[in-house]
């Protein structure tokens, strides 16, 4: 099963082509796109905005959100409320994702019981790094591992149908892979999950600033390295502008014919050229500007 988390029209369509099963619209987009530090910011407004975009550049894959944090903790009424904001007003979303396992299990199947599809995600969930020491990786330890077992075990009694597993050692993403019967989709957990994950921002070496370029994760294989280019075009954009090579003729393809040409040069310098002089103004043509 393959699963590219992406936030906007542009990326949507890609994917789309691309054939790629799942599509999530990810909380991860406060650090990707809106320059926050964590997801932790991330509002149910900003969910939305970017669900919406997406869906109108998809339609093949099976498109998934998050449930920002602070959206679903309070109480399993809050949470049905704004999972049904995400279908609602999200342009066409299939199913919701919410993070954390056993504590989580009661909200999740409340969701469900409405009538709403959610992928679960144990493992590192970023929404809750500040109680787990950071965005470290999770059940490294035989009581963390045996513990992961439990929360998959328990979304799946929830009625999750699927579940992506984050930052966890290959052998007990496989564990977690046998003990149940919904699909498993890894991100940084080795080899033996149902389906994998990744941020389309990293996947393709898209970003240059510093939460992606110098901190790219360890499990992220770059099939490309998009950024590059965008920045040596921007490079290249910026210099042709300044040394006034572009546009050149070849783009600049709207065309007057010559005898009209002949009669608005003639008319604009009648009537505004003459009339700036008249009125004592001068025009510096050498800075006139354009906004």
């Amino acid at each position: 099963i393959s699963m590219v988390t992406a936030y906007d029209y542009p990326s949507a369509v890609h994917v789309d082509k691309a054939g790629i099963d799942i599509l999530l619209v990810g909380d991860s987009v406060g650090m990707v796109e809106l320059g926050y530090d964590t997801t932790l910011p991330v509002t149910m407004d900003e969910m939305i905005h970017h669900c919406k975009a997406v869906t109108r550049g998809c339609r093949r894959p099976l498109i998934v959100s998050d449930l920002p944090f602070g959206s679903f903790e309070a109480s399993p009424v809050q949470a049905i409320q704004n999972a049904s904001r995400i279908l609602k007003e999200g342009g066409g979303v299939d199913a919701v994702k919410v993070e954390g396992g056993r504590a989580r299990a009661e909200t999740i199947g409340k969701i469900v019981e409405s009538g709403i599809a959610v992928m679960g995600h144990i493992g590192l969930t970023p929404q809750s790094y500040s109680v787990l020491g950071g965005f470290r990786a999770q059940g490294r330890s035989t009581q963390e591992a045996l513990n992961l077992i439990d929360d998959a075990i328990a979304l799946e009694k929830a009625g999750c149908f699927g579940m992506v597993i984050e930052c966890v050692p290959a052998v007990v993403a496989k564990a977690v892979t046998e003990a149940v019967s919904i699909p498993t989709i890894g991100i940084g957990s080795g080899p033996y999950t149902d389906g994998q994950v990744l941020v389309y921002h990293d996947m393709l070496g898209m970003m240059q600033h510093h939460h992606h370029a110098e901190f790219t994760p360890k499990f992220c294989k770059q099939y490309a390295t998009v950024g590059h280019l965008i920045q040596q075009g921007l490079a290249d954009y910026k210099a042709d502008v300044e040394n006034q090579s572009f546009p050149s003729e070849h783009y600049s393809p709207y065309q007057i014919s010559k005898e009209d040409e002949e009669e608005f040069l003639h008319e604009f310098s009648k009537k505004y050229r003459q009339k700036n002089k008249s009125s004592g103004e001068e025009v510096d043509e050498e800075n006139i500007k354009v906004y």
